[in-house]
């Protein structure tokens, strides 16, 4: 009996479905059901909330989410594997949780929603961890299908998207979720704590979407950034030269000098500067 629930350890429910972890799947699972809880209560009340989870493996958070009262849980799972462990776990909460067999990055869970707003709970796998929050910090028209994300991500990739101008790890993915989302970096998790243990921290990331960020195309902020942080040791006014329109016209446009290098620039910057580079094209 685990801490959390009537179920059988995570380490039991691991051997008896055979589900050693898989690198080419990005697994590391987490078998540290106090741990999974924490997790779980950083996404605040849950009794109201359905829960999108993804890479669920044996079902640690998903228990955890569960035991913790989520009305309902919708567990996204690649590996086939991991499916009847899940399965026992829907026995044991009947009707509140929906299995589904697929990759999240071609799932789209608004048809289950009915309209309602969801949050995003999960023990990313770390090979595909970047991308998806890149895909859900992308849905148009915004604001989004969910109210909340808390993730784990590699303690790197956490500082990432945090970041802010003139620290280190600031860049094109900072500028879209900060952009987006007010970002928090929670709590972190030792490698201790996996099987099999990684070679890194992972730290837990809580975004919460913005109603209204500052307007801008989103994807000539995304060109701005990419070009801005594609050359980061040069100036804005060599940098910004790919995007085929006077770095100048729109250094002016965001109030910052083109003498500037991206990593000083703060996200207002760059959405000014979108904004500039859409009404050049539009021009044209």
């Amino acid at each position: 009996m685990s801490a959390i629930d009537d179920l059988p350890p995570l380490r039991d429910v691991i051997r008896e479905h055979s589900l050693s972890a898989r690198k080419s799947l990005g697994q590391n699972f987490l078998l540290d059901l106090n741990l999974t809880a924490r997790i779980a209560r950083a996404a605040g009340p849950l009794e109201d909330s359905t829960v999108i989870e993804v890479g669920p493996g044996p079902g640690g958070l998903t228990r955890a989410l569960l035991a913790l009262g989520a009305k309902r849980v919708i567990a996204i799972e690649r590996d086939e594997r991991a499916l009847a462990a899940l399965d026992y776990i829907a026995k044991r909460y009947p009707g509140r949780i929906e299995i589904v067999h697929g990759d999240a990055q071609r799932f789209d869970p608004r048809p289950l929603l009915d309209g309602a707003k969801a949050k995003i709970v999960a023990n990313l796998p770390y090979n595909i961890a970047t991308q998806l929050l890149v895909d859900w910090l992308s849905i148009e028209p915004w604001p989004p299908w969910y109210d909340m994300m808390v993730l784990m991500f590699q303690r790197e990739v956490a500082e990432r998207i945090v970041a802010h101008e003139d620290e280190e790890a600031y860049g094109r993915l900072a500028v879209l979720a900060n952009w987006r989302a007010e970002t928090k970096i929670l709590f972190d998790i030792s490698p201790a704590a996996f099987v099999p243990q990684p070679k890194v921290t992972s730290s837990v990331v809580r975004l919460i979407p913005r109603a209204a960020p500052e307007p801008c195309d989103r994807r000539m902020l995304e060109q701005v950034a990419a070009a801005a942080f594609g050359q980061r040791r040069k100036m804005l006014r060599q940098s910004l030269k790919s995007l085929s329109a006077d770095p100048a016209r729109l250094a002016a446009a965001a109030g910052i000098d083109a003498t500037q290098r991206a990593e000083t620039i703060p996200v207002a910057g760059f959405v000014a500067m979108a904004r500039e580079l859409a009404d050049i094209r539009a021009t044209k």
